[in-house]
């Protein structure tokens, strides 16, 4: 079986690193990794790649930021002729960012199967873009792998037939559970200051911070109800937040 998997951006790099490990137990199952370039710098892309000891990709299609209607067009325009010269058996799309759908439309536009890995998972909030990203991808999958019971209850509601449902759990936690060793070596504590008797000291207390969905960061007034709730947890304890570079236009970076 031939299989070609569409990653962008990085929540598909921690989900994708764990089928490829399994995948690679399977001599019968071969493997075309395809990264669309969403997130493409050393912070956001190729770190991932390194730590989660990801293969180099057979193909960058170097899209990058932008518009997202318009980096979805370029990722199908780019993506439709790889998949036209390998003629995969399916193609697997992972998450909920703008390479899950694009990955999906490519394929179903040529009448290849898609398998979405985290389907069904729903915000009910259409005013969000991954919802709309989830929405469609799982209406255009063959086969529909679900992390939770809740996703199995959405896709049934939304009449997606029970044949084409699994329930396999989170993938992220096989990641996390292979690579928990490492991060137990980390030294990003003691980096940070936040290091007291030892790595992972339950007696200091902290908070990690992460901004990043347009939802969040776009709205002055919704950003600035945050940052004084942030200023009164920062008085007490110490908060930890790395901001990422934005993209030229000036948006936040996001994982869309």
């Amino acid at each position: 079986m031939r299989v070609l998997c569409v990653v962008g951006a990085r929540p598909n790099f921690v989900k994708i690193a764990a089928f490829l490990l399994e995948a690679r137990k399977h001599p019968a199952v071969q493997v075309h990794l395809v990264h669309t370039g969403q997130h493409y710098d050393v912070e956001m892309s190729d770190s991932f790649f390194r730590d989660l000891q990801i293969p180099r990709p057979h193909a960058n299609l170097g899209v990058g930021d932008g518009n997202s209607g318009e980096a979805i067009s370029a990722m199908i325009r780019r993506l439709q002729p790889i998949l036209l010269r390998e003629r995969p058996d399916a193609v697997l799309v992972v998450g909920d960012v703008n390479s899950t759908l694009a990955g999906a439309l490519a394929a179903a536009q040529l009448g290849i199967p898609v398998a979405h890995v985290e389907a069904g998972l729903r915000s009910f909030d259409l005013s969000m873009p991954e919802e709309i990203n989830r929405i469609g991808t799982d209406a255009v999958s063959a086969l529909l792998f679900a992390s939770e019971p809740s996703a199995l209850r959405n896709l049934a509601l939304e009449g997606r037939p029970r044949e084409r449902m699994f329930l396999v759990g989170n993938i992220m936690i096989d990641t996390l559970r292979r690579f928990l060793p490492v991060a137990r070596c980390s030294t990003t504590l003691r980096d940070l200051g936040l290091e007291g008797e030892g790595a992972f000291n339950r007696k200091r207390r902290y908070a990690v911070l992460t901004l990043h969905r347009p939802s969040t960061v776009d709205d002055p007034r919704l950003l600035r109800q945050i940052w004084e709730v942030l200023n009164d947890i920062g008085s007490r304890i110490p908060i930890s937040f790395r901001s990422t570079r934005g993209p030229a236009n000036g948006s936040r970076k996001a994982d869309l």
